[in-house]
């Protein structure tokens, strides 16, 4: 339970109710991306007094006290996930939204190079490309 002493410690001026803690390990054990919607409805199927309310101002904190993500994949579709420690990108599905994570040495090599070439401190670094997953593009 190191994790949750850490998010303990993170959030210690905001009370870790069992709603925030629901949220955060739904997020966790995820695996994938979650709109708020998706989350909320995981959410109110454990615990059927979480409002969609909760669901938002809880983002908004989890996302300041960076311990999540957010991620806009397309105009429309905003995204959450764990603060991962390594960068990573991302293939989005644009039939059926399957977002796939992948790491790439290219582009860790590239933002390097724009850091030497101009003493330019990136902190964070988002690429995310639209196409077919497998199954989408059979079809």
């Amino acid at each position: 339970m190191s994790r949750n002493r850490n998010v303990k410690n993170i959030i210690k001026d905001h009370p870790l109710t069992n709603q925030r803690r629901l949220l955060l390990e739904l997020l966790q054990d995820a695996g994938s991306h979650m709109d708020a919607k998706e989350l909320y409805r995981m959410a109110s199927d454990r615990d059927k007094s979480i409002s969609l309310a909760t669901v938002y101002r809880s983002l908004i904190l989890f996302k300041r006290l960076g311990l999540i993500e957010e991620r806009r994949f397309n105009k429309s579709r905003l995204c959450y996930e764990i603060r991962q420690t390594e960068q990573h990108q991302h293939l989005i599905c644009r039939v059926c939204g399957k977002v796939i994570e992948f790491k790439s040495p290219v582009l860790e090599e590239v933002v390097r190079s724009i850091l030497q070439d101009n003493g330019f401190n990136i902190s964070r670094a988002s690429l995310y490309l639209e196409g077919y997953c497998d199954g989408c593009e059979k079809n």
